[in-house]
């Protein structure tokens, strides 16, 4: 407790520090162009009547977060400022599954945060973001149902085994940071810290990129090192963007919270994991990372460390007459994961939308899976990765459009394809039907 204590108090005081520059250490940029109240309105305006945000969408006066997929404020001299936003996504679900583990279940996944910032001065622009989900109550008790997902434990100590687990429990995400710009180019310097928050690692997480919020279920490689770190404890990191690159880095707790327990535990601080983004153009950005993690599994303390690999591109594009095209392409291979010594997965995840009421979204994912993960008996090599994949197509309505919320209503259909020694287990290749509706909005306000 020594060493968490003292690293917290570090991340406190580089917090403060910051916040005591003076503006004559960044010095003043005369090329600076002012935007108006006129065009913050219109910016403000594109948030509230989308529940998505692109980069595209920021003003001169925004940058814009992708692990969060929102604009966030830049401190500018002379234009003082306070903010708070509020954003949502719940679904109602029925799912029918087929083959011999396939059950039916209604659940509702789930998630909400809301971001409160103020400007301190002319360079620094402090916020506290709270991320939160009710979906330990609103999960059944085996999980959401989602053939060949695995990761977690049950409260009674049992792995969730063909089902995604309930995310952490109010609280996902309770972070405090502060965003100095440097004056020009909108470039900047983020320094935060987190009882519970991000590390930076992986892709966009599922649940905030725009080809992931259409589609309840989370990825079969959210744990083969795509976005597991999206949930982390005691984390202390930096994101810092110089024109069209960001550098990020954080250091944190390596064992994962447990998503049945209500708590916000603290933990040594013993991993760390680094990242870089490239923007390519407002259109098209890549990412890549690396992490390194201790004793990630508290469950199992025999795996002492586990390395998490990561690169990933998102790309918009217009198809014709108002239709348009979200893509994203994801890579994850993590070492040293639950008694393998290395799985990998991919998935390319598409969104096709316009300002009609249609919308059509799939994903494709090839990934490994162990026989000792699947809980499939009598396998000679228990811990070597098999490939299995899973083929989703979805199409979703919009009900109701409101000035900053809309209720749609979607199914899917999902095919999962097996080696021949899975079948058995699974009963060939199974099918699931889903149907939802989906609540969603993003409001923000100028205090």
């Amino acid at each position: 407790m020594k060493t968490l204590s003292a690293s917290l108090k570090f991340g406190i005081l580089i917090l403060c520090s910051h916040l005591a520059l003076s503006d004559l250490a960044f010095g003043e940029d005369s090329q600076m162009k002012m935007i108006d109240s006129k065009t913050a309105d219109m910016n403000t305006e594109a948030q509230t009547t989308s529940n998505i945000v692109r980069s595209s969408d920021c003003s001169h006066m925004e940058t814009y977060d992708i692990s969060m997929g929102m604009c966030m404020p830049l401190p500018m001299a002379g234009m003082p400022m306070t903010m708070l936003m509020i954003h949502g996504n719940s679904f109602f679900t029925a799912t029918t599954e087929g083959g011999p583990r396939g059950r039916d279940a209604i659940s509702l996944p789930n998630m909400f945060m809301a971001d409160l910032g103020t400007s301190v001065s002319a360079r620094h622009y402090l916020n506290l973001d709270f991320m939160g989900t009710l979906e330990k109550w609103t999960t059944p008790d085996l999980g959401y149902p989602e053939l060949l997902q695995i990761g977690e434990d049950k409260a009674n100590g049992q792995a969730y085994l063909d089902a995604q687990h309930p995310h952490s429990s109010p609280i996902m995400g309770l972070t405090l940071s502060d965003t100095i710009s440097f004056g020009s180019h909108r470039d900047y310097v983020k320094i935060f810290v987190a009882p519970r928050g991000e590390a930076t690692d992986g892709p966009i997480a599922f649940m905030h990129r725009v080809t992931g919020m259409v589609n309840p279920d989370a990825p079969l490689g959210h744990h083969i090192g795509q976005d597991v770190g999206h949930i982390t404890s005691s984390v202390i990191g930096e994101s810092l963007k110089l024109r069209s690159t960001t550098y990020e880095f954080s250091t944190y707790h390596g064992g994962e919270p447990s998503p049945t327990k209500v708590d916000l535990p603290l933990g040594k601080i013993d991993s760390y994991s680094v990242r870089i983004i490239e923007e390519f153009s407002s259109k098209m950005t890549l990412m890549a990372s690396y992490g390194y993690v201790t004793d990630p599994e508290p469950d199992s303390p025999e795996i002492n460390f586990e390395k998490r690999y990561s690169a990933s591109i998102y790309n918009e594009m217009s198809l014709f007459d108002d239709w348009d095209l979200d893509n994203a392409l994801i890579y994850g291979s993590v070492h040293n994961y639950d008694h393998a010594s290395t799985l990998n997965s991919f998935a390319e995840e598409f969104w096709v939308h316009s300002k009609r009421a249609s919308q059509i979204w799939g994903r494709v994912e090839v990934l490994q899976r162990t026989a000792s993960e699947l809980q499939i008996q009598n396998s000679d090599d228990p811990f070597v990765g098999k490939w299995v994949s899973a083929v989703t197509l979805g199409y979703t309505y919009r009900v109701v459009q409101w000035d900053s919320a809309q209720l749609n209503i979607g199914g899917s259909v999902t095919n999962d394809i097996l080696p021949d020694v899975y079948r058995a287990v699974y009963g060939s290749n199974p099918w699931t039907e889903k149907i939802f509706l989906q609540l969603s909005g993003m409001k923000m306000w100028s205090l």
